[in-house]
């Protein structure tokens, strides 16, 4: 399959914090954001040792498969898991999200898909030049809350768990990847972020700065990026925009994406839900 891939990327340190704790990897076949958890022992060197796993495994110009993208990850998530150490309060955890798509081989020949990856609450948005859809979930306590009808998606953002994630990688020995495969063909993009894009910009705002940027803008990612601090700059902000060229347009839509229309959920210092085993210090 004949195409083209380009990317625009930008990771800011934002208008408050001191140290920039996201971390990404912007390369074919690869387009990852990590977001080491705020507040948290070693949270910019999990994210930094992320990527770098996950480059070194998914190297430049690969094809790779579904199965690789997952052994990346898992390596990863040990990668993560060493950084933490025992002190005198307990266990300090190191941890990050990773969010984003690769694009892997699947079955014989030159066939492709999209391969969508999250853990945590950063997230990936499909954009198609007049919708941006969310397709990736949040792993996180307020997500679980809307989803149990518990709380109203409006009411997210204000909610005093909102800073809780319940999946990180380094917070357990096992990561448990949700993966969602979508079709290559004609134009596609893909807009993947730190929760410090989110909880500046509502998803309308993000859509008309994109519609205002148009396709093949080199820049539209520091666009998103310069509007976010603007906004506040609370936390952290990192923007990767995928565009994709295929010369073949989609015949059918086989996505299994089964939920696209992920309540918003805005959340600040991300932190692992407290487990049995482990408590995460601020």
């Amino acid at each position: 399959m004949n195409g083209t891939i380009t990317a625009s990327a930008r990771s800011d340190v934002g208008a408050v914090r001191s140290v920039n704790e996201d971390s990404f990897v912007a390369r074919e076949p690869a387009f990852l954001v990590a977001d080491g958890m705020g507040g948290h022992a070693r949270g910019d060197k999990a994210s930094q040792e992320a990527m770098r796993v996950v480059g070194e495994r998914i190297a430049t110009g690969a094809v790779v498969t579904a199965a690789d993208v997952l052994q990346a990850i898992t390596e990863a998530n040990r990668a993560v898991r060493a950084l933490s150490a025992s002190g005198d309060t307990g266990v300090s955890v190191a941890g990050t999200t990773i969010s984003g798509v690769v694009q892997i081989g699947a079955g014989d020949g030159d066939e492709r898909r999209w391969m969508v990856v999250n853990v945590g609450d950063s997230r990936v948005y499909g954009w198609d030049g007049r919708t941006l859809t969310q397709l990736s979930v949040d792993h996180s306590a307020v997500q679980e809350l809307v989803d149990a009808g518990a709380i109203e998606p409006e009411d997210a953002p204000l909610h005093p768990e909102r800073n809780i994630i319940t999946r990180a990688l380094g917070a357990s020995d096992d990561v448990d990847v949700d993966v969602w495969l979508l079709p290559v063909g004609g134009r596609q993009s893909f807009v993947i972020c730190s929760d410090g894009l989110t909880k500046e910009l509502p998803d309308e705002h993000i859509a008309r700065l994109l519609a205002s940027a148009g396709t093949g803008s080199a820049d539209v990612a520091d666009t998103l990026v310069e509007a976010a601090v603007a906004a506040g700059g609370r936390d952290n902000i990192t923007v990767i925009v995928v565009e994709s060229q295929s010369g073949e347009p989609l015949g059918g839509t086989d996505a299994t994406v089964d939920r696209a229309e992920a309540a918003r959920a805005i959340s600040e210092d991300t932190k692992p839900r407290v487990g049995e085993q482990e408590r995460a210090t601020r």
